[in-house]
């Protein structure tokens, strides 16, 4: 599997590719180009090699330079999506962590079935107030973002209303470490394992836990949610990555399905959690 990061440039490699195809079709030279829109030859050499990502304006200007306006609002649309495939924390957080809880409520609303791996914290719609606050504290801390830790939680809060209202289901798998990883106090976690015994009695969940002994048909990957097989969310430590060409949505779904082959349910499941609350100082 290539990484996000590259995927993004090879999306945006093929965006710079049309417009110079468009140019060549046209006829012109990268200066008659530049003379055109308005700019310096060297932008538009940028442009093509993918140096500089276009702006909508540019678009707009190229296509209408080459005698082919009618093609910008596809490329507009191809360049913003390969734009928003690779996304810094940094970017998303610049505000601060509430308004980034805020914007996933639209899609989490409309989404009828979840797909989600966590391999270091528990999922987010399971999170008791207390867990959100010591994890959410850690990463404004960590990242240097404006302190609206508070407000975030509150946000979080109100985005887990979606494990109990609405036409939802939820298939998550969760890594035993998750259970011990200490975010937060003793107490913290206590209260934190025993809301996920609560949460695995809703109707709409389906919680498997992948025990330290299991055997493994696949690697611990980095924590993903799959979106009603349309689209991945994946999260690193600098960025999240969205993934919606069906193929890789596909990869992923079979990743997802061979880390479940591994998972405990049910009373197993519920032992797991409870050995880890008995484990807490």
């Amino acid at each position: 599997m290539s990484s996000p990061s590259s995927k993004a440039q090879e999306a945006r490699e093929a965006v710079a590719g049309r417009l110079r195809e468009m140019r060549l079709d046209a006829g012109i030279t990268g200066r008659e180009l530049a003379v055109r829109c308005g700019w310096s030859e060297s932008k538009s050499s940028r442009i093509e090699h993918a140096k500089t990502p276009p702006s909508d304006a540019d678009i707009r200007a190229w296509c209408t330079a080459c005698g082919m306006p009618g093609t910008a609002d596809d490329l507009i649309a191809a360049n913003r999506q390969a734009d928003s495939m690779y996304v810094q924390w940094k970017r998303l957080q610049r505000t601060g962590l509430r308004r980034l809880q805020e914007s996933g409520v639209p899609l989490y609303e409309q989404t009828e079935q979840f797909h989600v791996y966590c391999s270091n914290v528990v999922p987010g719609f399971f999170q008791t107030p207390g867990y959100a606050t010591a994890l959410l504290t850690s990463i404004a801390e960590f990242r240097g973002t404006p302190d609206d830790v508070t407000d975030a939680v509150a946000a979080r809060m109100n985005r887990s209303h979606v494990i109990r209202e609405g036409n939802h289901r939820f298939a998550v798998l969760v890594e035993e470490s998750v259970l011990r990883y200490r975010i937060g106090s003793a107490e913290v976690m206590a209260a934190q394992l025993g809301h996920l015994l609560s949460v695995m009695a809703l109707p709409s969940i389906s919680l498997g836990i992948i025990p330290f002994t299991a055997p493994r048909p696949a690697w611990p990957l980095e924590t993903f949610t799959i979106f009603d097989r349309r689209r991945v969310h994946v999260e690193t430590l600098s960025a999240a990555i969205k993934e919606t060409q069906p193929s890789d949505v596909a990869l992923y779904m079979k990743a997802f399905g061979n880390l479940r082959e591994a998972a405990s349910y049910g009373a197993e499941a519920r032992s797991l959690i409870a050995s880890a609350i008995n484990s807490l100082d």
